[in-house]
């Protein structure tokens, strides 16, 4: 089981837009709105900027990712966590203590973040495999989940990528892998759909026996 961050597991909304505005503030452009800034959330932070700023300001893309990463450091270094989502730990909880599971993320944060997340809300060693954008193409590229796999050695048959955004039904659909859309992060349904979702849920409540429908498990056996 693949999972994104953002959106998915956690909810940075507003420590990500925080760091945008004061990205585009330094450089002196006009801050997008809320919406537009927060629908890029799950590419690559380069990429993600890129899609913001357009041709127009695309020299100062790495400026700006700089910008941005250094002023999300200094939020960490002051004690911000963000939070996790309503019913992840306990979803989580639930598929680590099945024996024919694996978890793992599949993220635009970089490995430190995800380290982050992990070490704030004590789910270190938690996930076997991390993918994460110092490491791989932006999503929708599927080379992130191909490296899961590899890592794991799991089949695609039994591989799903449960996220929040069209980037990760996309990702999943290149590399041929089940996907389960989120409705409680940034991209709504009809977005989620429109970019392949097999299954889409609103609560992590209802993750477990959409797995299980996907995957025909045996909870008796479980």
């Amino acid at each position: 089981m693949i999972f994104d961050c953002d959106g998915t597991l956690i909810d940075s909304q507003n420590v990500i837009y925080s760091g945008l505005e004061h990205a585009f503030r330094q450089e002196g452009i006009p801050v997008p709105d809320r919406r537009t800034a927060l629908s890029i959330v799950g590419l690559s932070l380069e990429v993600a900027i890129a899609e913001l700023v357009g041709e127009a300001h695309l020299g100062r893309v790495p400026h700006m990712a700089d910008t941005y990463r250094n002023f999300q450091l200094g939020l960490r270094a002051e004690g911000v966590v963000d939070p996790l989502y309503p019913g992840a730990r306990e979803a989580l909880d639930a598929l680590s203590a099945r024996e024919d599971v694996l978890l793992g993320v599949a993220t635009g944060k970089a490995l430190r973040g995800v380290v982050h997340m992990e070490e704030s809300h004590g789910l270190v060693g938690r996930f076997v495999t991390r993918q994460t954008a110092d490491r791989a193409p932006s999503k929708p590229h599927p080379a992130m989940i191909f490296q899961a796999m590899e890592e794991t050695g799991v089949e695609p048959s039994r591989t799903v990528m449960i996220g929040d955004t069209s980037f990760d039904m996309e990702m999943a659909k290149n590399a041929g892998v089940a996907s389960i859309g989120v409705t409680w992060g940034y991209h709504d349904e009809a977005r989620l759909r429109a970019a392949g979702a097999g299954q889409v849920i609103g609560h992590f409540d209802a993750l477990e026996s959409t797995i299980s429908g996907l995957f025909g498990w045996n909870r008796e056996a479980a």
